[in-house]
């Protein structure tokens, strides 16, 4: 499938995103290589495959419920970017 400088541009509009203009074309490439990859399966035989569902009714592996220490308030936040008297500090959303 041919990838046009505008379906780059569009993709990038709707993921939001700001493209230089010399990231462009490595994205034009690359997004024609990945539908190609993708074109390419449908060229696999699959008649008489059944789906894969679920790991084929196989039960999941489960462990026991067991309570454990958690973090300290110090530990949560010793990477935190901003912290202000023992809490986080982000942006405001509203």
């Amino acid at each position: 499938m041919e990838v046009t400088r505008e379906d780059v541009l569009r993709c990038a509009a709707l993921a939001h995103l700001s493209l230089q203009e010399q990231e462009v074309e490595p994205m034009r490439v690359a997004m024609a290589q990945m539908l190609s990859h993708a074109a390419s399966l449908d060229e696999l035989p699959l008649n008489g495959v059944e789906p894969l569902l679920l790991g084929h009714g196989r039960p999941l592996p489960r462990r026991e419920d067991e309570p454990r220490d958690g973090f300290t308030q110090a530990e949560a936040l010793a990477n935190a970017p901003a912290q202000d008297r023992g809490y986080f500090v982000v942006p405001k959303v509203l």
